[in-house]
């Protein structure tokens, strides 16, 4: 049996008041069709990255509203998600080429989990490439009875052909495919549903409460960062398609002008992303024992409130990301009302609207140059970190996450 992940309850009546009405109503008016309805989801991680994150909140919610539902996980050794890793890369268009010995070493790790799968389900929301190909050897057995949903997460809009058309034999197999914009389908698939769901934020989590002022404060303290001065942040995995070494760039810009100003990098070291310790040691070196750069994760006990906390604290929030399937921390950052400087790419186009909740940049000289516009314009800043809030708040929650893979699961059956 796949090892199962355990989560606090959540109640959708807890959102009243911060999501829309109508939002609400909708949901109690579907899940009312769908009551009892058996749902698992099914991906590589419980720690690191915005997915798991989602699916704390997410699984609880639909047993809140009547479906029976639950969070499972594949595994696998180091040498699979090394590979994993490569599929993921090449999906979002670096040059790595999808040999045969990955291709079965993949394949070979995904039978091994399809034949753990077990329970009897209504709906199978499969998260993004590492389980994606359990479909195939499921065919033809009890489990294949349900309705089979593949979750892409990450931005495939430039994937290498090979990598694509490799997946897609897999994809083609499901019932339905969500992506969060069009344009992250490659090519067309087979499948019969088509979905596009942005991704989003739980208002009520640790990680998006702000802490008070006075753990803000000793949050600061315990990593040596001076919450009186300015701080540039960025909170993403130690990871190429995050650009550290080109955030590292704009902060020696922007300090050229404001040499008061500091540097925090968050990251979550996943369980699925061996690659994250070598970007980090890339960014470490790279930083050259500048005293005003940290570099800190959850080696060092960053957890959500400490996230939430140096969120709340920082005077701009970067995303210097050169691909971006969606971008959570944007949210998040927007949610408390602070300006984002976020590269030009993926899924970050739907959140940030240049000039109104933050800028949009495509070099290191502009993302310098819209930093320093903030940092000498408190009323700008507060702007859009209004601005900012209002859009999350209509359309990156987690009930309208909730209400759109309800409105799914409907067309599925009907």
């Amino acid at each position: 049996m796949l090892p199962r992940v355990p989560v606090q309850p959540r109640h959708i009546e807890q959102y009243r008041g911060i999501a829309d009405q109508e939002v609400l109503d909708e949901i109690r008016t579907l899940a009312r069709s769908l009551k009892g309805a058996r749902v698992v989801h099914v991906n590589s991680t419980a720690h690191g990255g915005g997915v798991a994150e989602m699916l704390y909140t997410l699984v609880p919610l639909m047993e809140s509203v009547g479906l029976e539902a639950e969070w499972r996980l594949i595994q696998g050794d180091p040498d699979f998600f090394t590979i994993t890793k490569l599929f993921h890369n090449a999906l979002q268009g670096m040059d790595i080429p999808i040999t045969d010995e990955m291709k079965m070493k993949y394949l070979e790790v995904n039978e091994e989990n399809a034949s753990r799968f077990e329970g009897e389900y209504d709906f199978v929301i499969v998260h993004d490439p590492q389980p994606c190909a359990m479909i195939a050897a499921l065919e033809g057995t009890v489990y294949r009875k349900a309705k089979w949903i593949w979750r892409c997460h990450i931005d495939s809009t430039y994937a290498r052909e090979d990598a694509w058309e490799f997946l897609k034999n897999y994809i083609d197999r499901y019932d339905a495919a969500v992506f969060t914009m069009k344009d992250y389908v490659k090519s067309p698939l087979a499948v019969p549903h088509m979905a596009f769901i942005m991704p989003s934020i739980d208002p009520l989590s640790a990680k998006n409460i702000i802490p008070e002022k006075r753990v803000q404060s000793d949050i600061a303290r315990r990593y040596g960062v001076d919450e009186n001065r300015p701080i540039m942040l960025q909170v993403s995995r130690f990871d190429p398609w995050k650009d550290p070494l080109g955030l590292v760039d704009c902060y020696r810009e922007v300090k050229r002008k404001h040499p008061d100003v500091q540097l925090v990098y968050l990251a979550s070291m996943a369980d699925d992303d061996p690659e994250g310790w070598h970007y980090y040691q890339k960014t470490y070196e790279y930083s050259a024992g500048d005293p005003d750069i940290f570099l800190l994760s959850n080696q060092q006990g960053v957890g959500n409130v400490e996230v939430s906390a140096f969120q709340a604290m920082a005077t701009v929030v970067l995303q210097k990301s050169l691909r971006e399937g969606f971008g959570l921390t944007v949210t998040e950052a927007m949610w408390k009302r602070k300006p984002v400087v976020a590269g030009r790419v993926g899924g970050i186009l739907l959140q940030v609207e240049d000039g109104v909740n933050g800028f949009l940049v495509d070099r290191i000289e502009e993302a310098a140059e819209k930093v320093c516009l903030l940092l000498e314009s408190p009323d700008t800043a507060r702007r859009m970190g209004d601005a900012g809030h209002e859009k999350v708040r209509r359309n990156f929650l987690c009930t309208r996450n909730l209400l759109d893979y309800l409105r799914l699961f409907r067309r599925l059956i009907s």
